[in-house]
């Protein structure tokens, strides 16, 4: 049996070039090229019909590395708990006081970039400490 290499993370959403630019942000990722024939994604935008404009957008990971992440407009806002997160690896390797400091200067940038911060769970003699937060339309995430 073949095996999956390659897969994108989808994200339902309300703007998805704005939540997408987001996340560019979070994780050094990149919008990629436009679409072939077309010089920008601008010019791509307004060769589509009015209600296909803006419905979906995207980023990839630069190092061809990382899964690309895809973001496609719904009608209906967000409801409930997410059943699948991104856990932003923001402290691997590190651990106790260093750890922490790590997420927590993590966790600002992204506070300012319009994440919220949901609660810091420190660490206990099973877990490392993490943060839980929330992106700019709500879908949670973690700082690992």
């Amino acid at each position: 049996m073949a095996s999956v290499k390659k897969f994108q993370v989808t994200f339902d959403c309300a703007e998805p070039e704005h939540l997408a630019r987001f996340w560019c942000e979070v994780l050094g990722y990149v919008v990629p090229p436009p679409p072939e024939g077309f010089a920008t994604w601008d010019d791509h935008k307004q060769s589509r019909p009015s209600e296909q404009r803006d419905s979906w957008f995207a980023c990839v990971d630069p190092t061809g590395v990382g899964p690309r992440l895809y973001f496609q407009r719904v009608p209906e806002g967000k409801a409930a708990k997410n059943r699948v997160h991104l856990d932003v690896r923001a402290g691997t390797g590190l651990v106790g006081e260093e750890r922490l400091a790590t997420l927590e200067a993590e966790c600002a940038r992204l506070v300012a970039l319009g994440a919220v911060h949901e609660r810091t769970l420190y660490a206990d003699e099973e877990n490392e400490s993490c943060i839980v937060m929330r992106d700019i339309e709500g879908n949670e995430f973690c700082l690992d």
